[in-house]
């Protein structure tokens, strides 16, 4: 291997590495559950809010929703078709491979296709990035960029250290190189955050960048400081504490949604019986009025959890339809 890029692996991070990889086990029940599709919406609409509005997109979380569901937002033109390429983008992750260069111009392709003219393309001019104390990081010249970026992604290929330390240094090279004129910050998010959920499917659950945006300076800083440090351990330490935290976030926010959705599909459960009834029959029971909130907290998690069963399951939205208990063993 030509290049190495300069970190180290310490105590701290071999400990993180540990501690992470043990939460991620303890929240592998929530990707395999019933929760799971509503868990990976909540954490790419906070993904994606968190990651643009590093960049200075003010949208919030509801009117990133709203963009998800293909409704109106009040907003700026660019900050609209920033969140439409940056949605468009994460429900992509499946489709690109971390470890090739060319999936990742595709990426950027589709994240600033409407924002930029020559997206998916390398930078042709100089650029810097600015602090609060004018520029902080010039970055290598133009004409450095292919190269670099081809020894940045066959050190990737070949990298034999954990994936949290490797999602971690690859966030911080990109960084540093800069490839792009524009757009460099998120892409070098969402390829850490496609290089962790590689590792573990779970990760999907993990808005890491929401987190980031909470410690936004903190993030700055740890990109300054390994700059000037000619070595990225600090970056890598301040991704693995930030990533542990969203993690335990998840945890604890899953639990919590887990006990709710638990104890409504037993409300329900107590009211039903071998008779069948109909969803209308069954709102009654369990006084709810607002059909969507019935389905969504009671009827759908029921019936993922096999604790009841429908009348004609060929056909779900059948106006006929009628429910009934399981009754189990």
């Amino acid at each position: 291997m030509s290049y190495q890029p300069p970190f180290t692996i310490t105590s701290e991070i071999i400990d993180l590495i540990a501690e992470i990889s043990e939460l991620m086990g303890e929240i592998k029940h929530l990707n395999e559950s019933h929760l799971a599709v509503r868990l990976r919406k909540i954490s790419q609409i906070k993904t994606i809010t968190g990651t643009l509005q590093i960049e200075g997109n003010t949208l919030s979380e509801q009117q990133v929703t709203a963009l998800m569901e293909g409704k109106r937002v009040l907003g700026t033109m660019q900050e609209i078709e920033e969140v439409k390429g940056a949605i468009e983008v994460y429900n992509r992750i499946e489709a690109f491979d971390y470890k090739s260069l060319e999936s990742l111009l595709d990426a950027h392709k589709v994240l600033m296709g409407e924002l930029l003219t020559h997206a998916g393309q390398f930078r042709d001019k100089a650029v810097g990035v600015y602090g609060a104390q004018g520029v902080a990081h010039v970055a290598p010249p133009a004409n450095q960029v292919p190269g670099l970026m081809a020894d940045l992604f066959a050190w990737l290929n070949q990298a034999e250290v954990h994936p949290l330390v490797t999602s971690s240094v690859f966030h911080y090279e990109f960084e540093f190189i800069h490839p792009f004129i524009d757009g460099n910050g998120r892409m070098g998010r969402l390829w850490q955050h496609i290089i962790l959920q590689r590792w573990r499917e779970s990760f999907a659950l993990v808005p890491v960048e929401s987190m980031v945006r909470d410690h936004q300076q903190d993030y700055y800083q740890a990109l300054e400081q390994a700059g000037q440090d000619g070595d990225c351990t600090v970056f890598v330490l301040f991704m693995l504490k930030t990533i542990r935290q969203s993690i335990v976030d998840v945890k604890w926010y899953g639990d919590q949604v887990s006990d709710q959705v638990s104890d409504q599909v037993e409300k329900l459960l107590a009211c039903m019986s071998e008779v069948w009834l109909s969803a209308a029959e069954l709102m009654v029971l369990v006084n709810i009025s607002h059909k969507a909130t019935f389905r969504k907290n009671y009827l759908i998690p029921a019936l993922e959890r096999g604790d009841i069963e429908m009348y004609h399951p060929s056909s779900p939205r059948s106006p006929k339809q009628k429910y009934r208990k399981v009754i189990k063993p």
